[in-house]
C-alpha cells in the first residue's frame, strides 16, 4: 500500500544531491523557510499596527478640529498601540474632558490619556 502524502518522482535540486545527507539538507532547507516566514509575517504584523496608528491619530485630529469647541486650539495627538495620548493647553477643565470625549469617539481608540495643561485666559 503506498502512502497518501508521497514525494516519489520528487527530485531534489543538484547541489542537494550531491550534498552528503540529503536528509540533514532537507531538514535545514525546511527550517529556513519556516524561521523566513515567521520573520516575515511578524514583520507585517508590526507595519500594520504601525498604519494603524497613523490612522487613527489622524481621524482623532480631524474630529477635534471639527468640534465646535476645542477646534480653535493647537492639541497634539499621538497613539501608540490604540493608546491615544493628548498634549497641550487648554483654556478649562471643561475643554480637557470634551477634548478626551471627542478622542474616545473614534474608531481604534483604546484608551485616551490626557497631558493637557489647563491655562485660564
Amino acid at each position: 500500500m503506498r502512502p497518501a502524502c508521497s514525494l516519489r518522482g520528487f527530485r531534489l535540486p543538484a547541489f542537494a544531491r550531491a550534498t552528503a545527507g540529503r536528509r540533514s539538507f532537507v531538514r535545514r532547507w525546511q527550517a529556513g523557510v519556516l524561521l523566513l516566514t515567521l520573520l516575515l509575517s511578524a514583520c507585517a504584523a508590526t507595519t500594520g499596527r504601525t498604519a494603524d496608528d497613523l490612522t487613527t491619530t489622524t481621524e482623532v485630529k480631524i474630529a477635534l478640529l471639527n468640534d465646535a469647541r476645542i477646534g480653535g486650539l493647537r492639541l497634539d495627538v499621538k497613539t501608540f498601540q490604540g493608546v491615544v495620548t493628548l498634549s497641550g493647553t487648554v483654556t478649562s477643565d471643561a475643554d480637557a474632558r470634551q477634548a478626551m470625549a471627542v478622542a474616545r469617539t473614534v474608531h481604534g481608540v483604546r484608551r485616551v490619556m490626557s497631558e493637557l495643561k489647563i491655562q485660564p485666559q
